[in-house]
């Protein structure tokens, strides 16, 4: 094999990790934020709550889609949060996954 080939091979290699792990710290950002707002909106089954998201995201990769469904939850039951809040979390959470699947 040449040397070009190998440095293609390891191109690759590289960008299935990078997007593997960014899959996995995506779903686990959503399922932090799910957990997160299924405790302000006092929901019976977080979990149900948090797969939900992880599923919508996996659905349509827009994270706009996700701020929007837990805006219009926290509105339906009264939770005082705004979108830029929801927003900042969203951000907390992703920094606290991409060190947790960083560290696995």
């Amino acid at each position: 094999m040449t040397t070009m080939q190998d440095r293609e091979k390891a191109f690759e290699a590289k960008f299935a990790l990078d997007e593997e792990l960014r899959f996995k710290a995506l779903a686990r950002r959503n399922r932090m934020l799910g957990l997160w707002a299924a405790g302000l909106l006092n929901k019976s089954d977080p979990e149900a709550y948090a797969r939900d998201l992880i599923a919508a995201d996996i659905d349509d990769a827009s994270h706009d889609d996700i701020v929007h469904k837990i805006r219009t939850d926290f509105e339906v039951a009264g939770v005082a949060q705004s979108e830029s809040e929801i927003r900042v979390r969203m951000l907390e959470f992703l920094a606290q996954a991409v060190e947790q699947v960083q560290n696995s």
